[in-house]
């Protein structure tokens, strides 16, 4: 199912057609060279002073690595990630030889969004969660204490709306996107003064 963003502009396509679906064909699978392409992509976002913060877990479904990153989703994600492809936790690390990691939450950030585009250039589609438990993730991956389980991410082929089994799951797929206006989101001279 498409979404494609409404815009003022038009904007690239891969911006455009990202969104966060729910609905997954629990079917289909995700091929190997697909995921490494996802996690290239990843790898490959700027950092600052070339810190490379990102690290991931990766769970492909029928794995033990799937399960344990399935298991520390909440129950609200649990009901619909289950269908995912291939669920991950993006992590950061804290430290390194220098001392703390200066933005390491933004490097992740912006390494998690590569993966996400990357994951609309191959015809897949990715949901970003903050909705899990850090502590559970820390203790199935026996994380080291630099370490830091930041979002979870499903990724899958996208299905209909329809084999999601909450009605409000359902309206909420198929609803409109919606994002501020421009007028309320970049300023110019002094806060609240639109800058287009």
């Amino acid at each position: 199912m498409r979404k494609p963003a409404v815009t003022s502009v038009p904007i690239a396509r891969l911006l455009a057609e990202r969104w966060s679906p729910r609905a997954y064909d629990e079917s289909a699978s995700v091929p190997p060279d697909q995921l490494r392409a996802l996690l290239e992509a990843a790898r490959w976002a700027p950092s600052f002073g070339n810190t490379q913060p990102a690290r991931y877990l990766v769970g492909v479904r029928g794995t033990r690595s799937f399960d344990a990153i399935l298991a520390a989703l909440n129950s609200g994600n649990q009901a619909w990630a289950h269908r995912a492809s291939v669920l991950l936790i993006g992590a950061m690390v804290t430290t390194n030889e220098k001392g703390q990691v200066p933005y390491a939450e933004y490097g992740l950030g912006l390494a998690t969004e590569n993966l996400v585009l990357q994951a609309v250039e191959l015809g897949l589609a990715a949901h970003q969660m903050a909705g899990f438990s850090p502590e559970s993730v820390r203790t199935s991956f026996s994380l080291p204490d630099d370490v830091v389980p930041r979002v979870a991410v499903a990724v899958g082929l996208p299905a209909a709306p329809e084999v999601l089994e909450e009605e409000w799951r359902i309206a909420r797929e198929k609803a409109e996107r919606e994002r501020v206006p421009l007028t309320e989101f970049a300023f110019t001279g002094e806060w609240g003064k639109p800058a287009l």
